[in-house]
């Protein structure tokens, strides 16, 4: 089965039109074993606005891409050639592979391979130094400008076992994932390569569901998720932020400033693991053919790990994230 297609976007305020075609590809090897594949361009104009400075990120906002007047002109890909930035819609081209096969009766394993080339990403300017005015309109963009453009590469694999028979169901993944971004030194114009605040090396999720009772109307579930740690900038040393404010009788002597911190190389480090053990017990009652009961009981963090929540980037208190966690739900629906 061959599915090909094209998506005409059209994004108004930025006057940019984007013909992106796509494909996707499956083939009955036999009757159990099934290959697949799909390719496609793809955009988008959304991209995260925190900073990827913070230690762990308690906020996570999207904003629209911005003017071509608020980002650099031109970048860099990873091989050093010059590209010009025509807007700042974001594309990049996506490649998916695998195989589903059915093994014995009961089970069935599915296996992916992907490869994601992101021809431009906008991202915060983080060597951004002099206001972009008519003083500094002959410095360089990435010194002046809110937003650069990067590239970027995401690969992986994943790995799928699902078993469902009768009354019981579990479902194993293992996902391995690398991903990387470039952008060119101001100071150098050499190109630094850096893994991003989302990339996770290791992930592992165990879902499995044992239905009782003649009606199935029992339920006891449990989840199991770990995933390796995602990288940080790291903390290089403190200094002293003075300011000024135009004063020039300004005593610095006796001064104090604001406590600041200079930042390691970026994104160099990695937090520690992550695990989470959850169980669940539901009971569904039926009151009449349209209306029923449902009770859920159970918790969350079972085994009371201390997953990191937040670090302080001054004092280096840290703040883990919920510990064990009961909880009961009851839902009515008619």
């Amino acid at each position: 089965m061959f599915e090909p297609g094209v998506r005409l976007q059209y994004y108004a305020t930025l006057n940019y039109f984007s013909p992106e075609p796509r494909a996707s590809l499956k083939f009955n090897f036999t009757p159990k074993i099934r290959f697949k594949a799909a390719a496609g361009l793809y955009s988008q104009t959304l991209f995260s606005a925190n900073s990827d400075r913070d230690v762990v990120n308690l906020f996570y906002g999207f904003i629209i891409g911005p003017d071509k007047n608020n980002m650099s002109k031109t970048y860099l890909d990873k091989d050093g050639n010059v590209h010009d930035a025509n807007s700042s819609v974001q594309r990049a081209n996506h490649m998916v592979g695998g195989f589903e096969f059915d093994i014995l009766k009961y089970f069935e394993l599915n296996v992916e391979v992907y490869q994601k080339f992101f021809n431009e990403v906008i991202n915060i300017n983080r060597e951004k130094v002099f206001d972009d005015n008519v003083p500094n309109e002959l410095r360089a963009d990435v010194l002046k400008k809110e937003f650069i453009v990067e590239q970027g590469r995401a690969q992986g694999f994943d790995i799928a076992l699902k078993f469902e028979k009768k009354r019981f169901y579990f479902w194993a993944v293992y996902s391995y994932g690398l991903n990387k971004r470039w952008f060119s030194n101001p100071q150098t114009g050499e190109i630094l390569e850096y893994a991003p605040n989302f990339d996770r090396r290791h992930n592992v999720n165990l879902v499995t569901s044992y239905s009782l009772g003649k009606t199935k109307n029992w339920e006891i579930n449990a989840r199991f998720n770990y995933g390796s740690g995602f990288p940080f900038t790291p903390t290089q040393g403190f200094l002293n932020q003075i300011n000024a404010q135009g004063n020039i009788n300004y005593n610095f002597n006796t001064a104090n400033g604001l406590l600041g911190y200079v930042p390691g190389t970026i994104n160099s480090a990695r937090l520690p693991d992550f695990a989470r053990f959850d169980i669940g017990v539901k009971y569904k009652y039926h009151i009449s053919p349209k209306t029923s009961l449902e009770t859920n009981f159970g918790a969350t963090n079972v085994f009371d790990r201390q997953n990191i929540f937040y670090v302080n980037r001054f004092t280096f208190a840290r703040i883990n994230q919920l510990p064990i966690m009961p909880s009961l739900n009851l839902s009515l629906s008619f």
